[in-house]
């Protein structure tokens, strides 16, 4: 028996028990129920709310799976440690760059750096690298690509 069902349960009694709605005592029962009415009106509202929230969070949640899926593209890959990994896929190594215009930060993959230049998304302002080694030696161990 949920509350509304104990509620009308409770009424059915009063009203069966014929109470004095006149005397001191059956005032105060009839006004004990009809506030249990309210409550219980009150509590399913509540539920329903939260049933409609759960569904729109549950939405919400699928729609954020989806969007962290695309936009992080998990590798697929069979490799547990990405250092010794040979595929392409764990290479997004990001580099921050802050725009000096309206100082936002811009996330850059190695693709974007060697193209030389971008617009800031934020602003528009054009952005220019230039990304060359900062040692002389052939056999440095910086990761930078010297042109030959």
């Amino acid at each position: 028996m949920d509350i509304c069902e104990k509620v009308a349960y409770i009424k059915g009694l009063a009203e069966g028990m014929k109470l004095d709605s006149e005397s001191g005592e059956g005032k105060i029962l009839a006004a004990i129920i009809d506030l249990l009415g309210d409550i219980t009106e009150e509590i399913c509202d509540i539920e329903d709310a939260c049933d409609d929230m759960s569904e729109q969070l549950d939405a919400v949640d699928e729609d954020l799976s989806s969007l962290e899926d695309i936009i992080y593209e998990d590798c697929d890959c069979c490799c547990d440690d990405e250092e010794d990994c040979d595929c392409d896929c764990c290479d997004d190594e990001l580099y921050e760059v802050e725009c000096p215009a309206c100082h936002d930060i811009i996330y850059l993959d190695e693709e974007m750096l060697k193209e030389e230049g971008i617009n800031c998304p934020n602003c528009g302002t054009p952005l220019e690298f230039d990304f060359e080694c900062c040692c002389e030696d052939e056999d440095c161990d910086c990761n930078c690509e010297t042109e030959e």
